[in-house]
């Protein structure tokens, strides 16, 4: 109860100020900020574009702090995510700034009912949530993305041998699919539109996404154009590789969970199944009358 006094004690306190601020201020929002908020308030929920709103105006003050080396490993590091719910470096600052102070007002507030325990997890609530939520993010993807993938180059090969430039092929399977890779595939293509070469699209596929099969399918791609091979039988050893290396990560997984099981048994059913042994001897030797 306290820590959730704590929490809305601290937003009120924020929408109250900073939003009062906000609304009397003449200051010119940065304008890829001002893009995101319009661009994003689609994808994102109430709450979070009002966190935005709330933080925005100290968002460049956040990213001076923070400096121009991590502030681009953040901005990679979104990327990476897939932008969830319209994310920039902007709205990071942002809610890296509300969350840190509302973090702050509630670790003074367990402070002063002498909760220490409850305080450390406000400053962590406060440092880590955005980053929970940019990991979380990163990690779905990648796997939305290794698991579409290799269906994905089976099509595409399909309709390239029937006669569709690659270009074409990848544009017309791209429609047929969902997802994150779907997301990926329009924003190369797009580039490429806009006159950029498709081996520089590529690469910046590749850089986008923290994925070995992402990064197995773009050299593939790049060496099979170097060197000549017929994109067809590109795209289908890629694809069979892919799915060799699936099995071999199932493999591994399934290899390294046997031990945990048996850690898991060793630890808990064991002592558990003593006990209840040792229980029913001492009630049943008749000690207790």
């Amino acid at each position: 109860m306290g820590l959730l006094l704590a929490l809305v004690m601290g937003l009120s306190v924020i929408g109250a100020f900073f939003g009062h601020r906000l609304y009397r201020s003449d200051a010119k929002l940065p304008a890829d900020l001002a893009i995101a908020l319009e661009v994003g308030a689609t994808r994102t929920s109430a709450a979070g574009s009002a966190i935005d709103r709330m933080g925005m105006r100290y968002a460049p003050m956040v990213l001076r702090m923070m400096g121009p080396e991590r502030v681009n490993k953040t901005r990679r590091r979104i990327d990476m995510a897939g932008n969830p719910g319209g994310l920039t470096i902007d709205r990071y600052a942002a809610r890296r700034f509300v969350y840190g102070f509302t973090g702050a007002i509630g670790a003074l507030a367990m402070i002063a009912n002498k909760q220490v325990l409850l305080a450390i997890v406000m400053l962590g609530f406060g440092a880590v949530w955005v980053e929970v939520g940019i990991w979380s993010a990163i990690r779905a993807r990648k796997e939305a993305i290794e698991r579409t993938l290799p269906d994905f180059l089976d099509v595409l090969a399909v309709v390239v041998s029937a006669g569709l430039g690659f270009r074409q092929a990848l544009d017309r399977t791209a429609e047929k699919y969902d997802g994150p890779w779907s997301d990926e595939l329009r924003i190369t293509l797009r580039q490429m539109d806009m006159g950029v070469s498709r081996r520089q699209a590529f690469a910046g596929l590749r850089k986008r996404n923290d994925s070995e099969q992402v990064a197995m399918f773009v050299t593939a791609l790049q060496q099979g154009e170097e060197l000549g091979t017929p994109i067809v039988d590109t795209l289908i050893a890629i694809a069979n590789d892919m799915r060799r290396t699936d099995a071999q990560n199932a493999r591994r997984k399934a290899a390294k969970a046997v031990p945990k099981a048996t850690t898991i048994v060793t630890m808990i059913m064991v002592p558990a199944t003593m006990i209840l042994i040792g229980a029913g001897m001492f009630l049943g030797s008749g000690l207790m009358g």
